[in-house]
């Protein structure tokens, strides 16, 4: 007998017909409904400038925007870009938005937008969340109702946060990137308007030097931390939100981690324990310390500033020098929460992201990215960072290890001065479709970073070639000797000019008009190295002409105040920022006046 004359295959067979047809049915409904992904756009030929692991590939979507911070991308795949000052664009605004219309990987709508004011401050913080744009001002958090199909929004601006202290002077530190959970609300860092809570102390701005920090810092009250927002609610300010941590410096990069269901944050750490305290610091323990740590912030935690900072070399918190610290007591600072991992000095973290698309290799999913703007006050050291790295993660918690994800954009072996720098590493951001995005702040250049391999095989061979890059100088540790490149710098300088020598040439360096003559401009400054250094070694005294004005004040000797690198480090910032020269200074060059006057100034 035929087997279809039974009653049970006709019912399969009849069964087949139908699921079959609603298969059909189906795909014909997803198809209308929902459109395959568009194809990856082909990457530049060199990856724009960009090197990467094995199989992945870069395509820049525009290149001079302006001077960029962080970024944000929309689920139709537009671009939001906050710019370092709304006045670049002549008023035009300070965000920008871009769409790449015909998905070559190229932005072929470029409009500005925004005409809130950033109050002199760097602007930190853009995310597009729930449907809405949000971006901070120095002193503000704003949002607008993004539209479908609509680049630019022209929905009422809201205002959700605003930072009420006018005090300029205590904005220092306390831009205000966003972070939002999955329970409606909001972070927003405020951060310490001082370095290592010194800068009130009397003896001399920056509390230099060996200066001691004021305890009870009074910075920690209302920063110094991270507070918790409301996120939709409008015109909140600090005193609506709920500190949720405390002891954190500096913070510019924060973000939500949906896999342990927790606030992640990297930190700035203190900057120049060699000019602050001379006598128990080097140079280079300066460069490489304290750690730039990330942070898993839980609610209470405390990370210890400004008592502590984090050593990531002894992998502990040390007691801050300001408070009776020598770099290996640890004191006060053992109360303190341990970060999870740390990375080198003055690296400048900005900005973190935890991947949660399928075009990358399924490890990026278990890790974050980390931006790192490059150090500006490492010298007489190479200034080091400018890369995007990558933490990995196991069982929720980061390794310890981490790898370069994205090296190129220095342009350069060596940094000397971070103006030497092709470009510095900002903002990130995920694409709908799982594309990495990567703005830099020198000229507004945006890559889109792509996978094009089989994710099943990528794996440590993949990584070896960019573990290498590790020995370059701007991302080793350097050493101590070899690397020393003996030249002055002018963030340094800055700082010590403000301690030793603006209370008579004034900040500006234009002098009292009375006893202390003008440094901008100054004949005296001009041309003769040598003597310049010879006034700061030895001082002087008498009546001189400057710029046909004659003065009679008294310059005092700082050779037994100053090392060879601090006043390398003077001289090099009164060059190049109060008179405009491209003039550096060296180690060697004031060695040099120092040993051949030496006689000359012993009593």
């Amino acid at each position: 007998m035929h087997r279809s004359s039974f009653p049970a295959f006709k019912l399969f067979r009849s069964y087949l017909k139908w699921g079959l047809l609603c298969c059909i049915v189906t795909g014909i409904i997803r198809c209308k409904n929902e459109a395959p992904p568009p194809a990856l756009p082909p990457g530049d030929p060199d990856n724009g400038g960009l090197l990467l692991p094995d199989n992945f590939e870069a395509v820049v979507v525009t290149d001079s925007v302006g001077r960029g911070r962080h970024i944000a991308v929309n689920d139709n795949g537009d671009i939001y870009v906050k710019l370092v000052y709304n006045d670049l664009m002549k008023g035009a605004g300070g965000t920008v938005g871009l769409r790449d219309a015909d998905n070559d990987g190229k932005a072929d709508i470029i409009a500005y937008f925004g005409g809130y004011k950033d109050e002199g401050g760097l602007p930190v913080g853009m995310v597009v969340h729930n449907g809405y744009l949000y971006t901070s001002t120095l002193r503000q958090v704003l949002r607008n109702k993004l539209k479908a199909g609509q680049l630019i929004p022209d929905s009422k601006t809201e205002v959700i946060l605003i930072d009420k202290d006018e005090n300029v002077e205590r904005h220092w530190h306390t831009a205000k990137p966003m972070a939002f959970d999955k329970r409606g609300n909001m972070y927003v860092p405020f951060g310490a308007p001082t370095d290592a809570a010194q800068d009130v102390q009397t003896n001399g701005p920056g509390g230099m030097p060996n200066g001691k920090g004021v305890d009870p810092a009074p910075d920690l009250k209302w920063h110094g931390g991270i507070w918790r927002f409301d996120a939709d609610k409008e015109g909140q300010t600090q005193q609506d939100g709920y500190k949720y941590s405390t002891g954190i410096r500096s913070v510019l990069g924060i973000a939500w981690n949906d896999e342990d269901d927790c606030l992640y944050a990297v930190m700035n750490g203190i900057d120049n324990f060699h000019t602050r305290y001379p006598q128990l610091f080097t140079s280079w323990q300066a460069a490489v310390l304290p750690s730039e740590p990330l942070l898993k912030v839980t609610e209470g935690s405390d990370f210890g500033w400004p008592y502590a900072y984090f050593d990531h070399m002894q992998g502990k918190n040390i007691l801050q020098p300001g408070y009776g610290g020598d770099g290996k007591i640890i004191g006060r600072a053992a109360k303190f929460d341990v970060p999870v991992m740390g990375f080198p000095g003055h690296w400048a973290p900005m900005e973190l992201l935890f991947y949660r698309g399928n075009q990358f290799p399924d490890r990026y999913k278990k890790g974050v990215f980390i931006a790192f703007h490059g150090s500006t006050d490492r010298s007489p050291y190479p200034q080091a960072g400018y890369i995007v790295c990558f933490v990995p993660f196991d069982k929720g918690k980061p390794t310890g290890k981490w790898e370069v994800f994205a090296d190129g954009f220095t342009g350069v072996d060596t940094v000397v001065n971070t103006s030497d720098a092709l470009y510095r590493p900002m903002g990130l951001a995920e694409g709908p479709d799982g594309s990495l995005y990567i703005s830099e702040s020198n000229k507004g250049k945006i890559w889109r970073v792509m996978y094009k391999g089989d994710k099943t095989r990528f794996g440590d061979a993949q990584l070896t070639r960019m573990e290498a890059r590790k020995s370059r100088t701007y991302i080793k540790t350097p050493d101590e000797i070899a690397d020393n490149l003996g030249k002055g710098g002018a963030m340094h300088g800055h700082m010590l000019y403000n301690a030793y020598c603006a209370n008579c040439h004034q900040s500006d360096g234009m002098g009292d008009n009375n006893r202390y003559p003008p440094l901008r401009g100054s004949e005296w400054l001009g041309g003769n190295k040598e003597r310049f250094i010879s006034i700061v070694l030895n001082g002087l005294q008498g009546e001189i002409k400057v710029k046909g004005k004659t003065y009679n004040g008294v310059m005092p000797a700082h050779r037994d105040a100053l090392d060879d690198h601090a006043v390398a480090s003077i001289l090099t910032f009164v060059s190049q920022y109060l008179n405009k020269e491209d003039k550096t200074f060296t180690l060697e060059e004031v060695n040099k006046v120092r040993k051949a006057t030496e006689k000359k100034s012993a009593p």
